[in-house]
């Protein structure tokens, strides 16, 4: 989904564009090395940093979970393998 048609949908999710956005990168798949921050900046204009901060802040709200159920649920899944790591 492109981020115009994005911008477009209603915001009945009470997310906003840019966190819609965010969550519609992570459903993508990228081909190589440092496509994926490529696309953060040229696509979102953000920093990776900044990206990954807002993310993981979605994944903490219950309208992200609602509005891309499969993607929140399937990042929860990795955040947590990741904390159990360390």
């Amino acid at each position: 989904m492109a981020a115009a048609t994005v911008r477009g949908m209603d915001d009945q999710d009470g997310l906003g564009a840019r966190e819609r956005a965010i969550l519609v990168l992570e459903r993508r798949g990228f081909a190589g090395p440092g496509a994926k921050e490529r696309a953060i900046r040229e696509e979102l204009g953000l920093v990776p940093v900044r990206y990954y901060q807002l993310l993981n802040a979605l994944l903490d709200d219950p309208r992200a979970l609602a509005f891309d159920p499969v993607t929140v649920n399937r990042l929860r899944r990795v955040r947590d393998s990741r904390r159990s790591e360390r």
